[in-house]
C-alpha cells in the first residue's frame, strides 16, 4: 500500500537531517515508526508528503491511491465550523454527497462531537481538536493512512474508539502508517516497526526482529528502544 525509500532530505541543501529510510506499508498492516525525540520521524512524514524542499526520494502508494494525513498538532480554518471541515474535505476527495453526510454523522456520534458540529474549533479544547483532525482523515475511507502522534490530547475514551475505528479500517485493506511514543500501545498493535535514531533506520521489523536487533529476546519494545537508540 506504500513503497517509499527516502535516500535523504533534509531542511538545507547538501545537509541531510535522515538518510537511507525505507517504509513499507502492506495492506490492513500497521507499521510503527518510532524514535526519540529529534530522531527524524516527522522530517520522514514530511517527506513522503513531499514537504521537503530538499529530498531524494521516490514514494508510491497503491489502491486507490488516497491517503490521509492526521497531523500530530490540530490545524484548522478559523471561520469554518467543524462540519464545514468535513464537508471542505469531502470536496476535496470529490466523495458523493449522502454518502458522505451518513459517514460524518456516524463519526461524529461516535467521537461525541455530534452536539458541536456548527461550532467553531476555536471554542474547542485540545482533545476536541484532535478529535476533529481523526474525523478529517477518516472521512475519505482512504487506503492508506499516514498518522504522526495521534494520542496526544485523547481521553481513554477517544482513544478506544480510535483504536477500533483503526482496526474497522485495516480489516478492509488499509494501510497504516503511524509514528508514535506510546510505545505499549504500539506494541500491542503495531504488525511491523520501523526504528529510527539520528536520522536512520537503526531497525526494522517485527517485534522479534526488534528484539533480536537489541540483543534481548524477551524484552518488551520500550526496553529495545532503550537499548537501541
Amino acid at each position: 500500500m506504500l513503497d517509499a525509500h527516502i535516500v535523504e532530505a533534509g531542511y538545507e541543501a547538501s545537509a541531510g537531517t535522515i538518510r537511507n529510510i525505507t517504509i513499507q506499508v502492506q495492506p490492513g498492516e500497521l507499521v510503527g515508526l518510532i524514535g526519540p525525540n529529534g530522531a527524524g520521524k516527522s522530517t520522514s512524514i514530511k517527506t513522503l508528503l513531499g514537504q521537503m524542499q530538499y529530498a531524494n526520494y521516490h514514494v508510491h502508494i497503491g489502491g486507490n491511491s488516497r491517503y490521509a494525513y492526521i497531523p500530530e498538532h490540530p490545524v484548522h480554518y478559523d471561520y469554518l465550523t467543524l462540519w464545514e471541515h468535513l464537508d471542505l474535505a469531502a470536496a476535496v476527495y470529490e466523495l458523493e454527497y449522502e454518502s458522505f453526510r451518513q459517514r460524518a454523522e456516524a463519526l461524529l456520534r461516535r467521537f461525541g462531537m455530534w452536539d458541536v458540529r456548527h461550532d467553531l474549533p476555536g471554542s474547542f479544547s485540545k482533545g476536541m481538536r484532535q478529535k476533529m483532525m481523526l474525523l478529517v482523515g477518516f472521512i475519505a475511507e482512504p487506503d492508506m493512512y499516514i498518522v504522526d502522534e495521534p494520542f496526544i490530547g485523547l481521553d481513554p475514551r477517544a482513544t478506544k474508539d480510535f483504536l477500533i475505528l483503526l482496526e474497522e479500517e485495516r480489516s478492509r485493506g488499509a494501510g497504516v502508517l503511524m509514528s508514535t511514543h506510546v510505545l505499549d500501545t504500539a506494541e500491542r498493535i503495531c504488525d511491523r516497526f520501523i526504528l529510527i535514531s539520528g536520522g536512520a533506520a537503526v531497525a526494522s521489523g517485527t517485534l522479534a526482529d526488534i528484539r533480536q536487533a537489541s540483543g534481548k529476546p524477551e524484552a518488551a519494545l520500550f526496553e529495545c528502544f532503550d537499548i537501541l537508540t
